[in-house]
């Protein structure tokens, strides 16, 4: 069945010996449009560590009750990795910005520590008289957040038209079928329905998504409405 992903956020994840947390943002690849991580909070368990738990590990959501069951223990969900394991373009790009201003005079170090920022001494080095933030190698350029590319502006052919407000996703395969693109502000005043392959970019330093169709293809696309999910399961 196709699910808006979004929904899933603060789903509860509910092991066989107990509660472990809840979901706090989900990981797509934007090369094949398959989800591949789950970012699970755990709260005060963990000491507030967030961690990767993969789709194969959950079964069927209840809707109702908000929750997923997964089949790891609470003792699996511990071992797994976490964020910085697999970290999406966006923390990738903080993570440059963060190397640019660690050798900023405009930072004091005094105020955050020995380099302004907490970063231990390993992770700096002086190269040219300039303090370099050692960023270690590139992360995966096709790893995205769902929490950050909601709200990126569509950009068509010929023009903006919209947001990107969800993406519509089979939760028996997690491959993301559809964008939701939201056109109300362009005064469409409907939620229509494109496929991920018409994405030709996912741009995040100018908030941007850039589809292959002209404004006039996107606002004539299948809207879409969410479905009430109160109304009880068909036979």
């Amino acid at each position: 069945m196709q699910r808006r992903v979004s929904a899933f956020k603060n789903y509860t994840i509910e092991a066989p010996d107990g509660n472990v947390g809840y979901i706090s943002d989900i990981l797509f690849e934007d090369n094949d449009w398959n989800l591949r991580w789950f970012v699970i909070n755990v709260g005060s368990w963990l000491s507030g560590r967030k961690l990767l738990i993969h789709p194969a590990a959950l079964g069927r959501p209840d809707i109702r009750q908000r929750a997923f069951p997964v089949t790891l223990t609470k003792a699996e969900v511990e071992a797994s990795p976490d964020i910085t394991a697999d970290q999406p373009v966006s923390l990738q790009m903080e993570q440059q910005q963060q190397a640019y201003y660690a050798y900023s005079p405009v930072w004091d170090a005094g105020a955050y520590g020995g380099n302004g920022f907490g970063l231990s001494d390993g992770m700096m080095s002086n190269i040219g008289g300039r303090m370099h933030y050692d960023t270690g190698p590139a992360g995966d350029p096709h790893l995205r957040s769902l929490a950050e590319v909601v709200g990126y502006h569509i950009h068509a052919l010929d023009g903006d038209i919209g947001h990107l407000d969800d993406f519509l996703v089979d939760d028996e395969t997690w491959k993301l079928e559809f964008i939701v693109v939201d056109t109300k502000n362009w005064g469409f005043g409907k939620h229509v329905l494109i496929s991920p392959a018409q994405i030709k970019d996912i741009d995040w330093g100018s908030r941007y998504v850039r589809i292959d169709l002209t404004r006039y293809m996107i606002k004539s696309s299948p809207s879409w409405q969410e479905p009430d999910w109160s109304d009880p399961p068909a036979a």
